[in-house]
């Protein structure tokens, strides 16, 4: 039931020009967390503080999250290398 309506969600998605918003919302999210992640390693590697490293990925993670989206979208009305 739930792989039918992804594999539907991906039939049309591939009948569409470009991504949709939300799987462009969808790679923002999974993209954030890994990059997150690697700011919070970096930042306690850097300090030696789990509480600075935390803080730090708490702040990155919500701002970098809305430039990613909105770079991601205006990418997406370039009409470089598309078919």
């Amino acid at each position: 039931m739930i792989l039918d309506a992804v594999i539907r969600a991906y039939e049309t998605a591939k009948q569409t020009k470009g991504d949709s918003h939300l799987k462009s919302v969808m790679k923002s999210l999974t993209w954030r967390i890994l990059g997150t992640l690697d700011t919070m390693l970096i930042s306690y590697l850097i300090t030696g503080e789990l509480f600075v490293a935390f803080t730090i990925g708490s702040v990155e993670v919500i701002t970098k999250m809305i430039l990613y989206y909105v770079h991601e979208r205006l990418w997406e009305k370039i009409s470089f290398a598309k078919k």
